[in-house]
């Protein structure tokens, strides 16, 4: 018996001080498109998601609404769960910080810290962000303000301190080792850059405030939400079991998907963390960029958020899953316009696509009797489109490996276009009354086509590629059956349009 290859991939653990946007989406739908390749792949696959519901920033947005923090995370953290049900997505778990596998597992972390004689208590005194939940030294600030923008204020509390300094030469011998641990490549040459400008002790506990994991033997202290937060990536496998079956099983495999502006915690801290506690670090973190609304930065106070579960009401889940995966590089930034986003459901979705599909299967409906057509001996041009379609499943799978979902999706439409070119010349409905069995070889390679193209495009359009594959009524949807063929005379269901034309009301 041969063992799976398995898979695990992580969206962050979304901060519970305000409501799920455009950037929430984005990511989850990322790691969704990955987790559904990676499934439909033949791999054992476990993705994560969930809510990191501790800190100051928590504390203060339960207090302005007037609630205790327990009710006002339960109150938000079904949002995050409302979302991922809206966008069908097919997380295995939904971790959230304040559960009680989460605070053991974080604790435990935190002893074998304290036993490795990596965490001492001192002192800090120094900047910091409530809104970041960060610590800046005197010269990251950019007039008196955090890089991000945010406002510090000056803190001196007693404080337990990781020893990161000690870790700044092993982490760069790391990067070193794994060229592939942080992508893009533009991010990778920055945490390095960051890690040789001089790693120093960090805090990693809070007095200030109670809204956290406390400190084993020392109630006084909160841990830092960051060290609390991270720990949910090992938390969902069964930290402290080590010993576990997921643990062993998915944890030497593990990816994980985060904003470019958390990227220093993931990439710097955390590979500490875990080293330190004689654990190996994740094997890829990989940033993204952000989204920008018709050119103009996103943020509540311009009232130019973007609700994706109103988009997906206008639109269907599946055109705001390929806008998203298909308009901009996956590390890049992006700007979000509804032209765009109505420009490429036309184009893309409606015109493209949707017209394949439904003239194909139309035409073989009424003039094949329903059936898949029986062919004939296939001609140079046949053997170039469903070439191309052959060919396609390495392109893509090299695609997925650079998380290029917007490469994904170009290569399967140049197949679609190409395809639909061959229609417009090969002119099936004129040899209606000609040359029935040239007409049938041509359907039966526009639809050994599609289906292929349908099988492909599971990832990116879910719910479409469902409906595609129901009506050439393909059984089997895993990349095994692109090696498969249709069989002549199968019956096919009556077609039904899959993106009809968008136009506004």
């Amino acid at each position: 018996m041969t063992t799976k290859k398995t898979f695990y991939i992580t969206t962050p653990i979304y901060y519970v001080n305000d409501a799920p946007h455009i950037g929430h989406a984005y990511t989850t739908l990322a790691c969704d498109t990955m987790a559904r390749y990676k499934r439909l792949s033949g791999y054992d696959v476990k993705f994560l998601t969930g809510t990191d519901e501790h800190g100051q920033k928590v504390e203060k947005a339960a207090r302005d609404g007037g609630m205790e923090p327990q009710a006002f995370v339960n109150k938000v953290s079904q949002t995050f769960v409302h979302l991922a049900k809206e966008m069908k997505v097919t997380n295995d778990d939904f971790i959230r910080t304040t559960e009680p596998r989460h605070k053991q597992a974080a604790q435990a972390l935190w002893k074998k810290l304290i036993d490795n004689g990596q965490i001492y208590l001192g002192s800090y005194a120094g900047w910091y962000s409530t809104r970041d939940e960060a610590f800046y030294a005197m010269s990251e600030l950019v007039d008196g303000k955090a890089p991000t923008g945010a406002p510090v204020e000056w803190v001196e509390e007693p404080s337990y301190f990781f020893k990161l300094s000690a870790w700044g030469d092993k982490l760069l011998d790391f990067y070193e080792k794994n060229p592939d641990f942080i992508q893009p490549e533009s991010r990778r040459n920055e945490v390095i850059s960051f890690v040789k400008g001089g790693l120093h002790d960090l805090s990693v506990s809070r007095t200030s405030f109670k809204w956290g994991v406390p400190v084993p033997n020392d109630p006084d202290h909160v841990m830092y939400v960051w060290l609390d937060a991270l720990t949910n990536y090992i938390t969902a496998l069964g930290y402290p079991d080590i010993g576990s079956d997921d643990f062993k099983k998915f944890w030497p495999e593990s990816v994980h998907v985060v904003g470019k502006d958390i990227l220093r915690f993931h990439a710097v801290y955390w590979p500490a963390f875990l080293m330190a506690a004689g654990l190996e670090p994740p094997k890829k973190v990989f940033a993204h960029g952000w989204w920008t609304n018709e050119g103009v930065k996103i943020s509540k106070s311009l009232g130019n958020t973007i609700d994706p579960i109103e988009l997906m009401e206008t639109f269907g889940q599946d055109a705001v899953r390929y806008f998203l995966l298909r308009e901009v590089s996956f590390g890049q930034d992006g700007d979000f316009s509804l032209q765009s986003m109505i420009n490429r459901y036309n184009s893309d979705l409606a015109n493209a696509y949707g017209n394949l599909v439904q003239r194909v299967l139309s035409f073989i409906y009424k003039q094949c009797e329903g059936k898949v057509p029986e062919h004939g001996k296939f001609t140079s041009e046949d053997k170039t489109l469903l070439n191309e379609a052959e060919v396609l499943p390495e392109i893509l799978e090299k695609d997925m490996e650079h998380f290029a979902f917007h490469k994904y999706a170009e290569h399967i439409w140049q197949v679609i276009f190409k395809a639909n070119q061959y229609v417009d010349e090969q002119k099936p409905w004129g040899l209606k009354t000609t040359d029935q069995a040239r007409m049938k070889t041509i359907l039966y390679v526009l639809a050994e086509t599609i289906r292929k193209l349908a099988l492909l495009t599971q990832p990116i359009l879910p719910i479409a590629s469902s409906q595609i594959l129901d009506q050439f009524a393909v059984e089997d949807r895993t990349f095994d059956a692109l090696e498969q063929s249709l069989m002549p005379g199968t019956p096919l269901p009556e077609p039904k349009g899959v993106f009809p034309r968008w136009v506004a009301n």
